[in-house]
């Protein structure tokens, strides 16, 4: 199949450090690659990927101090990938909802995944206003609050079983907390936890712009207390060891989490979860086998022992079991045939719509080949 990937802009595809859409994207690319297929990969021009690369920005907008609004390079990726349209059976989008649109009038050939939160009160008045578009949901409490939306799916996230090798004797002696420093995600709840078990905690984790108010109040203070060692962003290659030498994944977060890449990499590592029962946790972590979903940071510190005793080598099983990178291939390319076998709607704008010219190569970089549409 001819597959367009739209990536987000945020982050490099994969990213640099932290970003989990843009993980998936990478992961899924390179799958989709080598099963045969011809894909297509939009997204900033630093990414690295196997897929011909339509650089749609130079860098990454995070990482990019000169972008002030990330809107008008989105506009910009949007018109590309309309242009080229034609040239592939299948376009699938992980930016939301910005292409819906300009997008509806071919939304037989469109799959969009959503990667965050859905119980925001706006967004059923917008899925109600393109009830055409596919849609696929990364856990089924995601789609709760808009459960009558297109959905055709729900697709786990899956990892390559050779990216984060197994360490079935962690000699750390620390529990984890890897992700975002920001108020849903509740590092203080792991602070707590781990200091009142007397465990010492390493916390890996990004602070983004809209969150430093409450690092530097909130959080700052707690890194200070014995045994909390606050590490910062890391990437992938030192995610291995940190996940890996760890007794234990504290994931104790208050807000309705889409799915939590993070647990999965744990689990990749045999290193078991404890959870809160939020969003999709109670479907991500197979209680008493890969780790403990818990209610209350009292019920946590009861049962992180527990956690901790629990069967390394069965947790690396049951990873690859449910979360493998083949197994999410093969459902989104389930999902693509399925869309691509649809009868595509009339564009109900034309004018400004003429097909673009051929794809043009410009040059490689990195190992991937780079495009403009």
């Amino acid at each position: 199949m001819r597959i367009a990937q739209i990536a987000p802009l945020m982050e490099s595809v994969p990213p640099k450090l932290y970003g989990g859409t843009e993980r998936i994207v990478s992961h899924l690319s390179e799958a989709l690659v080598q099963l045969g297929h011809d894909v297509t990969l939009f997204a900033s021009g630093d990414s690295v990927t196997s897929a011909r690369l339509v650089a749609c920005t130079e860098t990454a907008i995070r990482l990019n101090p000169a972008v002030q609004d990330y809107i008008p390079y989105y506009m910009i990726m949007l018109d590309k990938v309309r242009r080229s349209a034609h040239l592939f059976d299948i376009l699938h989008f992980h930016i939301d909802s910005f292409q819906m649109p300009l997008f509806r009038g071919m939304s037989s050939k469109t799959v969009t995944t959503l990667h965050g939160r859905q119980d925001l009160p706006d967004l059923l008045s917008l899925y109600n206003a393109f009830p055409e578009m596919p849609l696929v949901s990364i856990s089924n409490a995601q789609r709760e609050p808009i459960a009558d939306a297109n959905f055709v799916n729900t697709i786990y996230h899956g990892l390559p079983l050779d990216l984060l090798a197994p360490n079935f004797e962690p000699r750390g002696g620390y529990v984890a907390f890897l992700g975002r420093i920001s108020r849903e995600k509740r590092p203080d709840r792991a602070i707590a936890i781990a200091a009142a078990l007397g465990l010492p905690l390493k916390i890996a984790a990004k602070v983004d712009k809209v969150d430093e108010a409450y690092f530097r109040e909130e959080i700052a203070p707690l890194l200070n207390r014995p045994g909390v060692e606050y590490v910062g962003e890391i990437n992938d290659r030192h995610k291995r060891k940190f996940l890996g030498d760890a007794l234990a994944l504290l994931f104790p977060i208050d807000w309705p989490e889409p799915f939590g890449l993070v647990m999965i990499e744990a689990m990749a590592c045999g290193t078991p979860v404890l959870g809160f029962r939020c969003g999709s946790v109670p479907e991500i972590i197979d209680d008493r086998l890969t780790g403990r979903v818990v209610a209350t940071v009292d019920e946590a510190i009861r049962v992180l022992p527990e956690v901790i005793r629990l069967d390394r080598r069965a947790v690396r099983r049951r990873f690859e079991a449910r979360f493998s990178i083949s197994r999410m291939a093969s459902q989104y390319l389930d999902v693509y045939r399925g869309a691509s076998q649809g009868v595509e709607k009339p564009l109900l704008v034309r004018g400004d719509m003429a097909p673009a010219p051929n794809v043009i190569s410009l040059q490689r970089r990195n190992g991937a080949e780079r495009h403009a549409i």
